[in-house]
Parts: C-alpha cells; sequence; structure tokens
C-alpha cells in the first residue's frame, strides 16, 4: 500500500475514533421516554426508641396532666435503598407509604425530603413515623376487626404482640401503596412502590 493510503487510513481511523469517543461522552438528555423507575428496597426497619407496651383509659387519673385516652408510642425508621439507574441524576421530590404489621395498615407516612441520586448511583432515604396503640386500636376497630377476627385476633391481642415482639422483628412488616416522586430535565414521573421485611 503506497505511504500517502496508509498516512490517510491512520487518519481516518483517527478520526472516526475522536468521533465515537466525543458521541460517548455526551450525556443521554432525560426525556419521559428514556426515564426509567429506580430501585427501591427497603434495606432495614427500626425502632429508635421503646417505652413498652401499655394503655390507659380516661378513667384513669394520671400522675401529672389530664385524663384521657392514651397509649404507648412506637417510633418506628425505615432505611431505603434508592438506585438510580438511568445515566443522568434524578432527583427525588417526596413520597407517600403506609405502613402496616402483619398486613393491617396502621399509618400513612408523607415525606418531603429532597434528594439528588447520581447516575448509576445508590443513595439511602430514612423516613420515621409514629404509632401509638391509642391510634392503633382507633384504626383497628374501625377497618379491619373481621379480618383481626378471621385470624383468631382481636385488636388487644394484636397490639400486645407486635409491641412486646417488635424488638426481635417476630413478625412481617409491610410498605404498601408506597409513590416515590422523581424528575429530572423538567421530566417528573411518580412510581409505586410496595415491600416487606420479614424476619
Amino acid at each position: 500500500m503506497p505511504k500517502k493510503y496508509t498516512v490517510l487510513l491512520i487518519a481516518l481511523i483517527f478520526g472516526f475514533g475522536l468521533l465515537f469517543a466525543s458521541c460517548a461522552g455526551v450525556p443521554t438528555k432525560p426525556t419521559a421516554d428514556n426515564f426509567k423507575a429506580p430501585k427501591i428496597a427497603i434495606e432495614m426497619i427500626e425502632v429508635p426508641q421503646y417505652d413498652g407496651y401499655w394503655y390507659y383509659g380516661g378513667k384513669i387519673k394520671p400522675t401529672k396532666g389530664k385524663a384521657g385516652n392514651h397509649g404507648a408510642p412506637l417510633p418506628v425508621a425505615i432505611t431505603f435503598n434508592i438506585t438510580n439507574p438511568n445515566p443522568y441524576p434524578v432527583f427525588m421530590d417526596g413520597y407517600i407509604f403506609s405502613l402496616a404489621f402483619e398486613g393491617f395498615e396502621l399509618i400513612t407516612v408523607r415525606g418531603y425530603e429532597t434528594q439528588w441520586i447520581p447516575a448509576g448511583k445508590t443513595n439511602q432515604l430514612r423516613a420515621t413515623t409514629l404509632v401509638t396503640t391509642r391510634s392503633a386500636l382507633l384504626i383497628l376497630g374501625a377497618v379491619s376487626g373481621h379480618q383481626l377476627k378471621a385470624k383468631g385476633m382481636n385488636p388487644w391481642s394484636a397490639m400486645e404482640k407486635w409491641w412486646t415482639t417488635i424488638s426481635d422483628m417476630a413478625f412481617p412488616i409491610n410498605i404498601t401503596d408506597g409513590t416515590f416522586t422523581f424528575s429530572a430535565n423538567g421530566v417528573t414521573k411518580r412510581f409505586a412502590f410496595k415491600g416487606t421485611y420479614a424476619p
């Protein structure tokens, strides 16, 4: 092959190499079509503070304060792993989900925290809420009585089981009816989520 053709061939190969490299370096622009749903998983559920199981009615005179129906608080913290599969960063802009013990929904959690998740990376989100035996009793009595009865339980036996064994994670804890909101470059999408943290 003549020398001038060899030089020309090398120049063409080098030019195409630069072209492909420059194209590979151009970030993908977010669109409604290429926006993939972030992967959400429950990493851990914990009780950051435990004050026992108790309940007293309004006829009981408290040592301090006013009488009333009051129950033991149970703070619950849920840590989520959120993985961004997109080749561009996405912005998490709030969430909502229900917390359920053994399938019985006890509270709806709304979060307004925001964070950027880099392309291809995983961030953690820690959502906290508080349930009390008083609020649980009202909810279970109003909407779940027949379901509890079918399992041979009642609100009192269910609450006692949950409050006294949750530190051992002795029953499944469910995240239901979850919706997480993400956006990128003006494109906003809401993705559904549900999961179970089982012993």
